[in-house]
């Protein structure tokens, strides 16, 4: 017999709060035309996008987390020096050490917490949402702070037609904690390696430094592969989610899939067949894709404007380079 004690964790976890920061400037598709050959039609049709979020110098990384932060920690009711965990997914903190979840974790004044990074590309915040949601049920920490953040206008080649206008910056962070009841659902996640050249970064921080390519790299993506792997094989995972969850689609209030392109979301809704009750977070439009950041900034906007409401039952879903991809269902704060 184990002479290890048990932990002593919640019996369940959940979303106590939710905060979002979108840089002050914002960028029309006429800003995007000055350096790729399209039009303002084009880019509307393709993607949704009609503006974007870009982050002026003092609004890094670290900033705009601390922000977003700040609001989903006042929303969670808690104080910082409850949080026993932070964990940050971005792929655009350009240093490679320490990891950016320590600078914050210091900065929000959260005392001693767990703090870490992680690259999932955009199923970064499933990924982190799950990780939170073993630390409070396994006992480590009794509320983590999980924050999506990109500053993917770092990571833009304005001159490249197929992916100049997609990419926008921001933070969405959510506060998880205990809950008496399952409010966090089984999470169905994955990786399909063989698809990684599909979106990836232009050339690698070696070759940059040995001088190899003559430009800063930056994220590119094979577009019509990207969409028809979203719309198909990420229906099926999302219907994997649900089943998991013990729910239907009859079941759900809000739909908040990772804002990559307005095509992939509409898609989605037509191949699961979602009732027209269900709400579906299209903030896209206005905020472009942010990756680790879309879905908790979607969920963050859908509350604020009352679209959705808490206690509500949503559907989340992320998917991006790697291939990765991660489901659940939760309820809203």
């Amino acid at each position: 017999m184990s002479k290890i004690k048990p932990s002593k964790g919640a019996p369940y976890a959940r979303i106590m709060g939710v905060g979002g920061y979108r840089p002050t400037r914002v960028v029309p598709n006429e800003v995007i035309l000055e350096t790729i050959d399209s039009s303002d039609e084009w880019i509307r049709s393709r993607s949704g996008i009609a503006t974007r979020h870009w982050a002026s110098d003092e609004e890094t990384v670290a900033a705009m987390s601390i922000e977003a932060s700040g609001k989903a920690i006042a929303d969670a009711g808690i104080t910082p020096e409850q949080i026993g965990g932070v964990i940050v997914s971005t792929v655009s903190h350009f240093k490679q050490t320490p990891a950016i979840a320590t600078e914050i974790a210091d900065k929000i004044g959260a005392g001693k917490p767990a703090a870490f990074d992680i690259s999932a590309g955009c199923a970064g915040f499933g990924y982190a949402l799950t990780l939170a949601k073993g630390m409070v049920v396994e006992g480590s920490a009794e509320y983590v702070l999980v924050i999506g953040v990109e500053r993917l206008s770092d990571l833009t080649d304005l001159e490249d037609r197929a992916t100049a206008f997609l990419f926008g910056d921001g933070a969405g962070a959510v506060i998880v904690g205990p809950s008496d009841e399952p409010k966090i659902g089984p999470t169905v996640w994955g990786s399909e390696g063989d698809k990684s050249e599909t979106i990836k970064q232009t050339e690698s921080w070696e070759a940059y430094r040995k001088g190899t390519p003559d430009k800063f790299p930056a994220i590119t993506q094979e577009g019509q592969a990207v969409f028809r792997w979203a719309v198909f094989e990420m229906a099926k995972v999302a219907k994997e989610a649900l089943d998991a969850a013990g729910l239907s689609p009859d079941d759900l209030d809000v739909f908040i899939p990772h804002q990559a392109n307005m095509r992939i979301i509409d898609s989605m809704v037509k191949t699961l067949k979602l009732p027209e009750h269900v709400t579906v977070a299209r903030d896209v439009e206005t905020t472009g894709n942010t990756s680790a950041a879309s879905i908790p900034l979607a969920m963050e906007r859908l509350l604020a404007t009352g679209e959705a409401k808490s206690g509500d039952t949503a559907l989340v879903i992320g998917f991006g380079a790697g291939l990765v991809y991660a489901a659940t269902v939760v309820t809203l704060p």
